[in-house]
């Protein structure tokens, strides 16, 4: 009997790990601005990717700025919050939204899948290991699946081959590292993945004025950091405003979504660990046209 009891508390405890990690974390007031976002982008679905992307993004100009919104909960979760972003979720959630707001139809459940899809390595929420943390890893990834296509050497660019070991060579600032062995020894093995590759290409800081014309509106933009073993300090979308190219991003410094008032050149010349760009154009395709990362090495197109 005690035995019989103790499998039934195993299989709850397990069951419960689960259905949480399937079901994401959100509010109703995520859901009531999900549904004011519907009534908004309404006149916009039929538009280019492009259109889509920047109406979505200006949707949230003057939204908080919080960070660390991802950091939960023990189990790693789906996180689903639309009342405040930090850099990388802004520009996560713009995707996602814009990704369903072309899809035959728009709802909530689209979106949310869209957004674990590009959040997670395969799109699989395992633990915290398997959510795509350095922007790397991400382009890797969500290149691979077509949502985005890392233009930087097409622009000129050239290649960082840093290793990339930021997380783990400082674990103690990450709470699942911190006292977790295993998760620590799976977080060594994606960066050793992500070493593999040979490096990223971007986008040098002297040569974004000169390439300016080139860079999409609305493209993704990573700010490459000379930072011992991390890849990129920040990221948002290249923004065009009459003839000067800046960017919308969810700003720590303005506490909120903005629009940056200098240019991306000026922006990247002031800031001293800034060594560039990755510019991530984003694409029309979604789920069906998968790329694989052979096709792209054959194709030239590298990450």
């Amino acid at each position: 009997m005690k035995r019989i009891g103790l499998m039934l508390l195993l299989f709850l405890v397990i069951g419960s790990v689960t259905f949480a990690k399937q079901n994401p974390i959100y509010t109703q007031e995520d859901i009531a601005i999900f549904d004011r976002y519907v009534q908004y982008i309404e006149s916009y679905r039929n538009k280019s990717m492009e259109e889509v992307l920047q109406a979505t993004a200006e949707f949230f100009l003057g939204s908080p700025y919080v960070a660390n919104t991802l950091e939960t909960s023990v189990d790693e979760t789906l996180v689903v919050n639309l009342r405040e972003f930090d850099c990388t979720t802004f520009v996560e959630n713009v995707i996602a939204l814009s990704l369903a707001a072309r899809n035959d139809e728009l709802s909530f459940e689209a979106f949310v899948d869209e957004l674990r899809k590009i959040r997670y390595r395969n799109g699989i929420i395992d633990d915290y290991s398997s959510r795509l943390h350095y922007t790397c890893d991400w382009a890797f990834e969500n290149q691979r699946r077509g949502i985005v296509e890392n233009i930087s050497r097409k622009l000129g660019g050239m290649k960082d081959v840093r290793e990339i070991h930021f997380m783990t060579a400082h674990r103690e600032a990450y709470g699942q590292l911190s006292s977790d062995e295993r998760m620590l020894r799976k977080m060594l093995l994606h960066e050793k993945a992500i070493n593999d590759r040979g490096g990223f290409y971007y986008l040098p800081k002297e040569q974004i004025s000169s390439q300016s014309d080139n860079i999409p509106n609305m493209a993704m933009i990573a700010f490459v950091t000379s930072i011992d073993g991390l890849d990129v300090s920040h990221v948002a979308f290249a923004y065009r405003q009459n003839e000067k190219l800046t960017f919308i991003h969810a700003s720590s410094a303005a506490e909120k979504v903005i629009i940056q008032s200098t240019t991306l050149s000026e922006y990247c010349a002031s800031q001293k660990l800034c060594k560039g760009l990755m510019v991530m154009k984003i694409n029309n395709l979604r789920e069906g046209g998968i790329i694989e990362f052979d096709d792209l090495v054959s194709a030239g197109r590298s990450i």
